[in-house]
């Protein structure tokens, strides 16, 4: 299917409510395709695709599938599910949400974000601070702009910014003309076996630029900067606090609800970050968005007012509410050290308060992994409540649970 042929193509989503599925059914109705789809349960974000005109049931059932052009799933989605099994009993073509989305992508100048940590915050930072200097790129994000409250838009530029999901390899089908490449840490041990096994998966990945292409790589990462510091296919811009760093950040002031650092480029200062969201790693993600727009030779002035314009992302440090003086933050950081950085920035949020960790663990197989490193990571809490573990669709591991979290720490309790 080509992306001319939307607007005449019926396309069945299964999953639609989920974060990276909602966007694309999105821009594909701004398309002007017909759209359906199904989840397990109701939510906001139905409701706002069935207001755009999607047709949208609840529960997976055969019946649900009505002739389609094409079904689209996610890989949370099993080939037992009924709708799929259906799909596959009348000849329907069926296509990964990795696939839609590169479709989605074609004809357009896109940009894809990518690493183990950061990559929504950065996506959206991206995508903010193009709006804000004038420019109306098309975006597809995991999670949902404060702002504007959408995870996607389908713009008149010619750019298309996409967050690049890396959690099971399909991110290779994407082919971006330019990428970042956050960090690379082990993760999503349930298809990556080793370290090895995701640093080949982000080989791989950048092997789709084009020669006229860029990658834009974390200089601070160790495996981020082995592995663009090897790219000689495309252009590479490095970024980071070291002094080997193409573009350096440094005088950086961390505040509690902001950060600022300086931009320097071959020894001289080209501009100042004024951030409107706090920590270190807001300052190297910002950075990261710097370099992509000196890769497509934009205007920094414009750039860096509409960096300071950005005010966050859904469920990353965002603050919920606050009652007594005690502040609620949410956040989704369920790797080790996304839970690490997160603390770090939540105590200097505090001052002298303390710092209170209400943690779930997402997924059996990342608990079993990374065990010791959580209990490391949620320790820097002064204190911490451990649910037990979100499958996430996956079967329970014997003997795997958050309350060996726990008995590796001195303050937390375990309520199952």
């Amino acid at each position: 299917m080509q992306l001319s042929e939307l607007s005449t193509k019926k396309l069945h989503f299964i999953g639609i409510g989920g974060a990276g599925m909602s966007g694309l059914a999105r821009i594909a109705l701004s398309h002007g395709a017909k759209v359906s789809g199904s989840d397990a349960k109701d939510s906001s974000v139905v409701t706002g695709l069935r207001a755009l005109g999607a047709e949208i049931a609840i529960g997976h059932s055969s019946g649900n599938i009505a002739q389609p052009d094409l079904v689209i799933f996610s890989s949370a989605i099993a080939s037992t599910n009924p709708e799929m099994q259906r799909a596959t009993e009348l000849a329907i073509a069926t296509m990964t949400r990795a696939q839609a989305l590169a479709l989605l992508m074609s004809g357009s100048r896109s940009i894809a974000v990518a690493g183990t940590h950061g990559k929504t915050t950065t996506t959206s930072m991206l995508t903010v601070a193009l709006q804000t200097s004038g420019l109306d790129p098309s975006f597809a994000i995991g999670g949902t702009l404060t702002a504007s409250g959408s995870n996607a838009h389908r713009g008149t530029g010619e750019l298309f910014i996409a967050e690049a999901d890396e959690s099971d390899g399909s991110f290779i089908a994407y082919r971006p003309f330019g990428a970042i490449i956050t960090n690379i840490e082990h993760d999503h041990v349930d298809f990556f076996a080793t370290p090895g096994d995701v640093t080949a998966a982000f080989a791989a990945f950048i092997a789709t630029i084009p020669s006229d292409g860029f990658l834009v790589y974390c200089f601070d990462d160790p495996g981020a900067r082995a592995l663009g510091a090897s790219i000689t296919s495309c252009r590479t811009i490095s970024y980071g606090t070291g002094a080997g760093a193409d573009l350096i950040v440094d005088q950086i002031e961390l505040l509690p609800t902001a950060s600022k650092a300086r931009l320097v480029v071959n020894g001289k200062a080209i501009g100042e970050m004024a951030l409107q969201v706090p920590g270190a790693h807001n300052v190297l993600n910002a950075a990261a968005t710097v370099a992509v727009c000196r890769a497509l030779e934009l205007p920094l002035p414009e750039f860096l007012t509409g960096l300071h314009a950005f005010r966050g992302a859904a469920r990353r440090f965002e603050l919920k509410g606050q009652v007594h003086g005690i502040r609620v933050i949410d956040d989704y950081g369920h790797h080790p050290t996304e839970i690490s950085v997160t603390l770090d920035t939540a105590r200097r949020y505090a001052g002298d308060g303390r710092v209170l960790t209400l943690f779930q663990p997402h997924r059996y197989s990342r608990t079993q992994a990374f065990t010791p490193d959580f209990a490391a990571a949620l320790s820097k809490a002064d204190y911490s409540v451990l649910l037990e573990i979100y499958s996430a669709s996956e079967a329970p591991i014997l003997g795997v649970s958050a309350a060996n979290i726990v008995d590796q720490m001195k303050s937390a309790e375990f309520q199952p």
